[in-house]
């Protein structure tokens, strides 16, 4: 699973503004001492060490049983009476009945289809080569594999004025946000790409993916640049949520707080339904810098399909993080029972095995080693064949 590189903006997003009074609220200490470097240790002993550590993993899990008896006890009854989505609140009724009748009814007779993508960039001077790769899977043993190359070619000389266009070209380069701009253009597309191919390249019934089925990605950037491409993400996000229904989406807790809390407060095999996302989605769209027209269009959409995802959070083991899934308000039960079934099957990570299989078959087939080679040897035969033209 992808996550964003520190010192992107991405990871400012994720990470937002902390002032001094957060870092001591959350470590108990002043940031100026821990910078300090007199306040650092020489040498430390080892078994002081160790002592500490565990007096404070004793307060922290101390801390966080206590935490989630009122967590428990005092918000999953306010979340089942206030949220707007159907089935609201705690479910504890999953038995070992139920998870094999998922095993044999859905995901091991192909009735579940999971989606992964990779993407490989290589780059040099005078071309670079950006490689995308898709691959479905499920347990029937069928699978498809599907890639997509990128080049941008920025040598491209007249021989008349070489000298001034490769320094203009070292200028551009140096102004050109060329990383940043990489990077939301391959987002958006593999973004697209995963939808389309997971909805229309197999016959299964339930549609498996990572993230979410309706990302940031597929409404902003290049998406809400022209109206053409515009209608064609809202026309995909919407042939999935609105009109085919049966997807789950997983998401790792860790990147939404409250529902990472709500999450860690479950037993194995509990899940959480927590609310729709039309309000979330409403303010993705409104937030971003967009044209008017094409806001409301996205914005139009974003009620319509929003109020028709839930989202929640399952745990199939104390010992595996809590998991965000999203899903179809009429089919919330069998789309968690899906997700807790396949994740049984890993139960040290708690992450549907499907999902895995599909993001390995594609570091496999479409993985930055094989392409790496594969360049190597095109630029081997290339340079080769130069020398027999000159």
């Amino acid at each position: 699973m992808e996550n964003n590189t520190p010192g992107t903006e991405d990871s400012y997003k994720q990470y937002g503004r902390i002032s001094f009074e957060d870092f001591k609220k959350l470590y108990g200490e002043d940031y100026i001492d821990a910078i300090n470097i007199e306040t650092w240790k020489i040498d430390r002993d080892l078994s002081k060490l160790y002592s500490q550590i565990e007096k404070e993993l004793f307060t922290a899990k101390r801390n966080e049983l206590e935490s989630n008896q009122v967590i428990r006890k005092e918000v999953f009854p306010k979340i089942k009476e206030n949220a707007l989505v159907p089935y609201a609140g705690l479910h504890s009724d999953t038995t070992p009945e139920l998870i094999e009748k998922i095993h044999k009814g859905f995901l091991f007779n192909g009735a579940v289809t999971a989606c992964g993508s990779v993407s490989v960039m290589y780059d040099s001077l005078p071309i670079s080569i950006t490689q995308m790769g898709i691959c479905l899977v499920n347990y029937q043993g069928q699978h498809g594999s599907y890639s997509h190359q990128l080049f941008r070619r920025d040598l491209k000389f007249d021989r008349s004025s070489i000298l001034d266009e490769a320094k203009e070209l070292i200028e551009r380069r140096r102004s050109d946000d060329k990383t940043k701009l990489n990077s939301l253009a391959m987002r958006s597309i593999k973004a697209y790409a995963e939808r389309a191919i997971l909805l229309e390249k197999t016959d299964s019934k339930w549609l498996l993916g990572y993230g979410f089925p309706a990302p940031y990605e597929l409404m902003m950037g290049f998406w809400a640049s022209r109206e053409e491409v515009k209608d064609k993400s809202i026309d995909l996000m919407h042939r999935m949520i609105v009109n085919h229904k049966r997807f789950v989406y997983v998401q790792e807790s860790t990147m939404h707080p409250e529902l990472w809390a709500f999450g860690n407060a479950l037993n194995p095999f509990e899940y959480l339904i927590v609310d729709t996302m039309e309000d979330k989605m409403v303010q993705m769209v409104q937030s971003g810098n967009t044209r008017s027209e094409i806001k409301n269009d996205y914005e139009e959409f974003a009620r319509i399909a929003g109020a028709q995802i839930a989202v929640g959070v399952y745990k199939v083991s104390k010992f595996s993080p809590p998991q965000v899934f999203y899903c179809h308000v009429d089919h919330i039960q069998t789309a968690a029972l899906i997700a807790m079934a396949d994740s049984a099957l890993q139960m040290h990570s708690g992450i549907p095995m499907l999902l895995d299989l599909a993001e390995n078959l594609c570091k496999n087939a479409f993985g930055k080693n094989d392409f790496m080679t594969s360049i190597d040897q095109a630029y081997i035969r290339a340079d080769v064949l130069t020398k027999i033209k000159a």
